[in-house]
């Protein structure tokens, strides 16, 4: 069976929240030399789909919930490749939380596990966080990177409130923030004023590198 095929069986147990095969297709993947990047990869595709599904109320909290479970399972198989793929320590700080409306956070928790598998120091603030919080954080802590989530379009106008009250602050220009999250689309984060849109949880994290890479 060929790599393609592991990555759409696993993106597919995770839209279907079928969490013994999540599980299995891990094991069986990684046995056949799957990258364990590629297949967190394609889970998070799996989510951002079931987050669709969800807006659209073809799925209701419940199917998510065990869709979040399916990913959970899988991602316990694949952590320890996760840490052996990953070849160089990253020393960057960063703030993770899903924004005030929105208590989803299999998506951040899956940025917050790669991040430090590459060696961030990572606090995470949880989910349905205020704006007030996130800024009192970003003053109290200074870290380098604030990343946000945001899985349903109702809780899109905090991100505005952030960045908003980020700058009243005078704290807009110290800190990188990141935004991620099925809700989130490319146009709204640069209308919301953020510095970079992730499409999914791979590619938020190598940002991240770069980013630290760039002001180390």
């Amino acid at each position: 069976m060929g790599e393609a095929s592991f990555l759409d069986r696993i993106r597919r147990a995770i839209i279907d929240g079928n969490i013994d095969g999540a599980r299995e297709i891990a094991k069986e993947a990684i046995n056949a030399g799957v990258s364990a990047l590629k297949l967190v990869n394609a889970m998070s595709s799996g989510m951002v789909e079931v987050g669709k599904l969800l807006e659209s109320r073809v799925y209701f909290v419940a199917e998510v919930l065990v869709s979040a479970e399916a990913m959970s399972q899988a991602l316990e198989v694949l952590k320890p490749y996760l840490a052996v793929e990953e070849s160089k320590r990253y020393h960057g700080k960063i703030i993770l939380g899903t924004v005030a409306g929105d208590i989803h956070d299999i998506g951040k928790g899956i940025v917050a596990t790669l991040l430090q598998t590459a060696g961030f120091e990572v606090i995470d603030l949880g989910v349905d966080v205020p704006a007030e919080m996130f800024i009192e954080k970003v003053r109290e802590i200074k870290p380098d990177i604030l990343g946000l989530s945001s899985l349903l379009t109702t809780s899109l106008p905090e991100i505005k409130k952030i960045i908003e009250g980020l700058k009243t602050a005078g704290l807009r220009d110290k800190v990188k923030v990141i935004v991620g999250g099925a809700a989130v689309t490319k146009d709204f984060a640069e209308e919301a004023g953020v510095d970079v849109y992730c499409l999914d949880a791979v590619e938020g994290v190598e940002i991240c590198k770069k980013y630290v890479e760039g002001i180390k």
